[in-house]
């Protein structure tokens, strides 16, 4: 018989200090964002499957929880993704014309895990729809680099990429989307061997270009090699030229961080549409944040509008940030006395923490520093060092 306290595989509580950590997290980089322009939308956790599958790909699909709706008999999707949530708002609700810069933070629910993350991550981010031009693209690159540092992420490297590349290598063959995802699944996996064996059944300047991109990832010369490499393509130059473009502004804005290249990226491939990047921080093996462009996302609302964004999940941020110093507090007896608890409440309305003990207990755990307390002294409440 299962314990009664037992919670399903890769779901978790999140105790005391963490959940202060993530609560800190959220509010700092919320305003990070709409210290950009960025507003906060709140989309519901639930919605019309379709809607929330709408251009997003198998991959989608498989994560996401499924349920029939018991007032209207429709399936219902939890999401596992905001941003086709967010471009439905843009598309639909706000209608706006020229650019719209939305934010959000709220949790998503996955059917099954990542590596060893949660099932249950607590999605951030940002989406930018309206502008097709780079610079819309290197805003939301900016403010993802920008929050990590404000999370206090040492070592931010950032990996470039562009899901135009594979696409420009098979322009105008015929493969059929089977083959297509086991391409796509063998870049991701960096699987020579699966590759050379899908790259056996297509053209030679094909097969040569796919395998070409298993090697084309590191520092600047890697652009330089991909154009020697890859056919010269209209939607390949133009995504080499993006990705130098980006890199320059990138290295200008902030010299602190490592920019590299990893041209065989395909995490998500069927969502991109043009540029893509992940963030990585010393130490983490994973990405911290990733994002790009995904010009279709919005199409299937009725506004095919350019759109650039990324998201983060903030309990893994949490993992990786700067842990939070303890928060200094008033240590208060626990008393009927109506001058105490004037005082409390006045130190409360000033903004301070003030902990109240019952007699014979201790100080509170961890997440408090008390370092001054109230005592009684000739009849009235003052505070005191401890």
């Amino acid at each position: 018989m299962s314990s009664a306290w037992l919670l399903p595989e890769h779901i978790a509580d999140v105790l005391p200090v963490q959940a202060r950590r993530i609560e800190e997290l959220r509010r700092k980089l919320l305003d990070r964002a709409l210290g950009y322009g960025f507003e906060l939308v709140t989309p519901p956790l639930l919605e019309h499957l379709d809607s929330l599958l709408t251009g997003t790909g198998h991959a989608l699909d498989l994560k996401t929880f499924k349920l029939v709706d018991q007032l209207s008999g429709r399936t219902l999707g939890l999401r596992a993704d905001t941003t086709p949530q967010a471009a439905r708002i843009d598309a639909h609700l706000l209608n706006r014309e020229g650019v719209t810069r939305l934010c959000y933070c709220g949790p998503v629910l996955h059917t099954r895990p990542s590596g060893w993350q949660s099932r249950e991550p607590l999605q951030l981010g940002a989406e930018i729809f309206g502008h097709a031009g780079l610079e819309a693209d290197l805003e939301v690159q900016e403010l993802a680099l920008d929050m990590l540092r404000a999370a206090g992420v040492a070592g931010l490297v950032i990996d470039l990429a562009d899901a135009r590349l594979v696409r420009g290598v098979l322009a105008g063959l015929p493969v059929d989307g089977a083959v297509l995802q086991a391409v796509v699944e063998a870049l991701a996996a960096k699987d020579a061997a699966a590759l050379d064996t899908l790259a056996a059944g297509l053209p030679d300047a094909a097969g040569s270009a796919l395998r070409a991109l298993l090697r084309l990832y590191g520092g600047d010369d890697t652009l330089d090699a991909a154009q020697r490499e890859l056919p010269d393509r209209a939607p390949i130059r133009a995504a080499l030229d993006d990705l130098r473009w980006l890199s320059g502004h990138l290295r200008r804005g902030h010299p602190q961080v490592r920019i590299g290249f990893d041209l065989c990226d395909m995490s998500g491939y069927a969502y991109y549409s043009g540029t893509r990047f992940a963030i990585y921080g010393a130490g983490s093996s994973d990405a911290l944040a990733r994002g790009g462009r995904y010009d279709e996302v919005g199409a299937v609302f009725g506004r095919r509008r350019p759109a650039a964004g990324f998201s983060l999940d903030l309990k893994t941020l949490a993992e990786h940030a700067a842990a939070p110093a303890p928060l200094r507090a008033v240590r208060a007896p626990w008393g009927e006395d109506a001058p105490l608890r004037a005082e409390v409440r006045r130190l409360r309305d000033a903004g301070e923490i003030v902990v109240c003990m019952p007699h014979g207990h201790g100080p509170q755990a961890d997440a408090f520093a008390c370092d001054r307390e109230l005592v009684a002294v000739d009849g009235r409440w003052q505070l005191q060092a401890i």
